[in-house]
């Protein structure tokens, strides 16, 4: 199962503002005018060390007619099969709306963990009021404002714990030394027609009509000696864009793939750019800690001068900055054209992400350059870093140790970061850098 946590309930009960909260970004739009959120958002959160997928679901209607409210029931009810934990959204302010208890009629036949959380409890009146949601029938509830903050720690606690009970993916065990790479890109870029090239056969479909892959398919491939799992996702695209329910349930599956590859792929499809949405999927493989290698298909395609490709490759540092330290490859999956230079590339790259640097060496190289170069001091105080280390995490993460972590400004960690891409092999993999008081 994945660890996948859907936020669901009617209109204008405050799911987006959560959604918000528990992924730290305001990728969600919030009224106060019910029926904003048409479409999904999806996000990563992470509490106490455990990681998880946030989906942001339309407010559910149920019985409309209205092609709008129709479209989302039926998107509500692909996230409440895919999800691990739901959490059930009612409004403190409003009492017990009669949607309330048709959608905890909905949620008692999925059999899937519900979380009842009653949002916008403000003050010490809406607290007592609280309790006539025993009503829907759950044993207890949870009160929070989602506006301020108030109470979400106590809820992902709860929610963690269900997260934490999961049952073990025994074939996900058994493949565990075996390198996940997962090809991600918008529709009809070419996913399918790389992995057919470089296994020579058509073991994907492959047609010219956007959304012909539907689902996550695994092949195993070996390559330069090294056995790896391959996985073509459905093309994601912009969530105004998704109109059919099993597109929907595609994008999911293509985000599971990707929460459970070890390096991801992007395709970018040479003649249209980098879009906004190839960035979306930049960052939320990068915030989940995975490898990056940009592929650039359909180079063929391409009129070509001298220049052709610094000048892309200088459009895409622009808008991944400051993470720019990514391998980016021009192939033909048509022509086959570096697809196995690409291969090559993928493979340092997880190589990458498996490096453990000795200690004294991170320290013998970074501490001089730190003795040099200092931390800027900010308001009077001046920060002295004195020994650093690698963390023992999945993620490649390091630990400086010094005298006031909170004064270490931002473009200095992105300075460190920097001088330790020049020493160590890192090239593709997001760097954490965290400050510990010595």
């Amino acid at each position: 199962m994945s660890r996948l946590v859907a936020i669901v309930g009617r209109p204008n009960v405050g799911k987006s503002t959560l959604f918000n909260r528990i992924t730290g970004h305001r990728h969600a739009i919030v009224d106060d005018m019910s029926g904003v959120t048409r479409d999904r958002h999806y996000g990563t959160g992470d509490w106490n060390g455990v990681e998880f997928t946030v989906v942001d679901t339309g407010g559910f209607v149920p019985d409309s007619e209205d092609t709008f409210e129709a479209a989302i029931r039926d998107q509500v009810h692909i996230a409440i099969e895919e999800a691990a934990v739901l959490l059930f959204i009612v409004d403190a302010q409003s009492d017990v709306h009669p949607l309330d208890n048709e959608f905890a009629e909905v949620l008692r036949k999925s059999k899937k963990p519900v979380i009842l959380v009653v949002n916008k409890v403000d003050n010490d009146r809406l607290s007592l009021d609280a309790v006539a949601f025993y009503a829907l029938g759950y044993p207890e509830y949870f009160e929070i404002s989602s506006a301020s903050g108030s109470g979400t720690g106590e809820l992902m606690d709860e929610v963690v714990k269900h997260l934490k009970e999961l049952p073990e993916d025994t074939e996900r065990m058994q493949e565990e030394n075996i390198p996940r790479i997962s090809i991600v890109g918008r529709p009809n870029v070419g996913k399918s027609s790389l992995i057919n090239a470089l296994l020579g056969i058509d073991r994907n479909i492959v047609t010219d009509i956007a959304g012909t892959t539907r689902d996550s398919i695994d092949t195993r491939y070996k390559a330069f000696g090294q056995d790896m799992i391959l996985v073509d996702t459905a093309g994601i695209r912009k969530k105004s864009k998704v109109h059919e329910n099993i597109e929907f349930y595609s994008v999911m599956r293509s985000l599971r793939a990707l929460e459970y590859s070890d390096v991801v792929v992007l395709i970018i499809d040479a003649t249209q750019g980098m879009e906004a949405q190839d960035l979306n999927l930049f960052w939320l493989a990068h915030r989940q800690g995975k490898g990056i290698v940009i592929l650039v298909n359909k180079w063929d395609l391409v009129e070509k001068e001298t220049n052709t490709h610094l000048d892309f490759v200088a459009q895409i540092h622009e808008k991944t900055a400051p993470f720019v330290d990514v391998p980016i490859l021009f192939i033909s999956a048509l022509t086959k054209q570096r697809i196995f230079q690409a291969t090559e590339t993928i493979m340092q790259v997880y190589n990458n992400l498996t490096i453990k640097i000795p200690t004294r060496k991170i320290n013998d190289y970074l501490l001089p350059i730190i003795e040099n170069t200092p931390p800027p001091s900010r308001k009077g105080k001046f920060v002295k870093i004195k020994f650093i280390s690698q963390l023992p995490t999945k993620r490649i993460a390091f630990a400086m140790f010094c005298n006031l972590p909170q004064y270490v400004a931002e473009s200095y960690t992105r300075f460190l970061e920097n001088k330790l891409r020049e020493e160590f092999p890192l090239s593709g993999i997001p760097i954490s850098i965290f400050y510990r008081k010595k």
